[in-house]
């Protein structure tokens, strides 16, 4: 069956809520994608940063089969292994904090949101408003799309859950006037995924560190985009080195697999007893058992060190595209988690000429080209998808 056939059979019988591109990928293999006809590309952005080890990476393949033949799910009434075992990584790379497993990063969010309302209740407090940040992303459920203060994304969708406010982005000045005496949280990405991969200032997080902790908010780090290396880190806050109260992991933390969590500092992850939380299917033996894998290939091989080394290599080229430049506004990133701001106002020929070539990738605000491969992408290929990008932009 090809591309035309699947899609036709997709728009009868699927909702038509994504901007999708004309191709039915059908098979992956490390950092390539095939599609229905059988054209082959580079993958440049990894399903949304989701597959962090590339697509059907073997130890992931045959921790699936494993646990498949062993333990398929439960409900989480009973203790499971890999469930410990997943946790149990994100204590020895992270800080000190309990896990409570779910199915994405929206709903990793949703449980940080009212882990942090949960808190500021404690002894009649009574504080329940929580500050994000403009250009903020944390999802598409409504107490997340409550937190993510873009119009575009919330329109529709009135009324939204009430106590949200948002302030600039690396502005600490901005957030210290917002905090009032009814404010129980603060909200934060590393790096804003969404809002066009900017990154903030050296002494941002730590900003916002201390501002939390001089006021008794709970620090939340939305970790959904920048957590499990994509930044040259297994988790972006730690480039600041400071311990948020509750971090949020989704997309990579499963390579590809529905894997989301909430990681609290034990005081905080003590207030959720039986019956204020849960989530049927989170943290299931499968999916459990794929995101310890994805955390142990990326310590043996060291995948960390790879994609700061191979990030500033790829960002120096950007840089220097010869007939591109022109084009070129602003590089920035870390690691394998990169943006290109374009002088143009919309990127989307861009992407599509390098579709049309063999080469996947995105476009946020616009006119930021989103560059989030996988973290297992070798020197050549990449080599080979910056010469497909400097093309793209100068056609």
């Amino acid at each position: 069956m090809n591309n035309q056939e699947l899609i036709a059979r997709h728009q009868a019988a699927l909702t038509l809520n994504y901007g999708k591109l004309p191709v039915a990928l059908v098979r992956g293999e490390g950092s390539r994608l095939w599609d229905a006809d059988g054209k082959e590309y580079i993958d440049f952005f990894a399903g949304f940063g989701g597959t962090i080890l590339g697509h059907c990476h073997p130890v992931l393949v045959d921790a699936v089969a494993r646990q498949a033949h062993t333990l398929w799910a439960t409900g989480n009434q009973f203790y499971t292994e890999p469930q410990i075992r997943l946790a149990e990584h994100l204590k020895a790379k992270a800080f000190d904090g309990r896990a409570f497993f779910c199915h994405s990063g929206a709903e990793a969010n949703e449980a940080a949101i009212k882990l942090a309302r949960l808190a500021g209740s404690q002894g009649g407090g009574g504080r329940y408003k929580i500050i994000s940040m403009e250009r903020g992303f944390h999802g598409r459920t409504l107490g997340a799309l409550s937190a993510t203060p873009t119009p575009e994304y919330q329109k529709g969708f009135y009324p939204l859950v009430p106590g949200f406010s948002a302030v600039p982005y690396n502005d600490l000045a901005a957030l210290e006037a917002a905090i009032d005496k009814e404010t129980c949280a603060v909200i934060v990405e590393p790096i804003q995924g969404e809002g066009g991969v900017n990154v903030p200032a050296e002494n941002y997080l730590r900003g916002v560190r201390e501002l939390c902790t001089r006021n008794s908010l709970t620090m939340i780090v939305d970790e959904v985009w920048t957590g499990v290396g994509r930044s040259g880190k297994y988790f972006g806050h730690q480039h600041a080195g400071i311990t948020p109260d509750i971090m949020t992991l989704g997309k990579a933390l499963g390579g590809g697999v529905s894997v989301g969590c909430m990681f609290a500092v034990p005081e905080k992850a003590a207030l959720l007893k039986p019956g204020t939380h849960g989530c049927t299917l989170g943290g299931n033996p499968l999916c459990a058992a794929v995101g310890a894998a994805v955390l142990e290939v990326i310590e043996k091989d060291n995948l960390c060190a790879s994609a700061t080394k191979l990030g500033e290599m790829a960002i120096h080229r950007i840089r220097n595209f010869k007939n591109a430049g022109q084009r070129i506004k602003d590089v920035r990133g870390r690691a394998f988690m990169l943006g290109v701001e374009l002088t143009i106002p919309d990127a989307a020929p861009v992407v599509s000429h390098a579709l049309a070539n063999g080469l996947i990738i995105n476009a946020t605000r616009k006119n930021v080209l989103r560059l989030c491969p996988a973290l297992t992408m070798t020197e050549q290929t990449l080599n080979r998808a910056l010469d497909m990008l400097e093309q793209a932009i100068n056609a």
